[in-house]
């Protein structure tokens, strides 16, 4: 929010999914089966887990994805990409998995692969995005559901706890009712690939798409892969006529519809940061 600044960067471990105990079993079909010994032996080796926590972005699950499967940096990453990588994307997604490597709690075997890996992602967050709640609560809100996606990206990034997604998710909703640019620090962030409370006049001249200082309306793809908490709040926002907010210390993020009740706020968060410094 213009000219936001004030939350620190967090992973959080909210909305895991219960893979482990049942995904041997309930999901053996996608997972197991495909890992088994040409001979068909049972496999003896024990799952271990690999956690995507919310909100990470792709870069970040690739990055995982090799540690866990133990294969060169960059294997994932190649292999989402590949042209013989069919993962179950929806077409405005053009082949970008972000927003859908689902934050989840996964099993992984010394033989997974990864894409069968990021298939399971995929998969799953393609289940939890494609009800008929999901759907109605889009429609209701005059977008898709890959937008819906992409604003749940967004909320995840820039709320500074879970009880101020539905507020951020409002401010979303009222600048594009409005026609009025999201000018979103988090996105602009994705463009650089960095992580920062910090925002500069140059970084919002910026020519990318991802640059909402600049450009009205969503941007084209999800900048990370949201949780449940985050993609409900986008479909049922709270009720507020905000448009700017800003976390003035954490815990303490204000929400204004006033202009130059924003910049007072902003004021004290630069105040408080100064003094945080010194």
């Amino acid at each position: 929010m213009p000219p936001r600044r004030g939350r620190r960067p967090r992973l959080t471990r909210r909305g895991r999914l219960a893979l482990l105990l049942g995904a041997v079993l309930a999901v053996a079909a996608a997972v197991t089966v495909p890992l088994l010994p040409a001979h068909d032996e049972p496999v003896a080796e024990k799952p271990r887990s690999l956690l995507v926590p919310e909100g990470w972005r792709a870069g970040q699950v690739y990055a995982a994805v090799d540690r866990s499967l133990g294969l060169p940096r960059g294997t994932a990453r190649k292999t989402a990409m590949a042209p013989g990588t069919v993962l179950p994307l929806p077409a405005e997604a053009d082949g970008n998995p972000e927003g859908y490597l689902f934050p989840a709690t996964y099993p992984v075997l010394t033989a997974t692969s990864p894409e069968v890996l990021l298939r399971f992602m995929v998969d799953t967050a393609s289940r939890r995005f494609g009800t008929a709640a999901i759907a109605e609560g889009a429609r209701a809100h005059g977008l898709s559901v890959y937008q819906t996606v992409i604003a749940a990206s967004i909320v995840q990034a820039e709320a500074d706890n879970p009880e101020d997604m539905a507020k951020v998710a409002r401010v979303v909703h009222n600048r594009l009712a409005r026609g009025m640019a999201l000018q979103m620090d988090s996105t602009l962030n994705y463009a650089l690939d960095r992580t920062t409370v910090d925002t500069t006049y140059e970084d919002t001249r910026s020519s990318s798409p991802y640059n909402t200082y600049e450009r009205k309306g969503l941007p084209p793809t999800p900048i990370g892969n949201p949780g449940d908490q985050a993609l409900d709040a986008v479909i049922r926002p709270a009720d507020g006529d905000w448009l700017y907010f800003v976390t003035v210390a954490p815990g303490d993020t204000r929400f204004t519809a006033d202009y130059a009740a924003h910049r007072e706020n902003v004021a004290e968060f630069n105040a408080n940061r100064s003094a945080a410094k010194q």
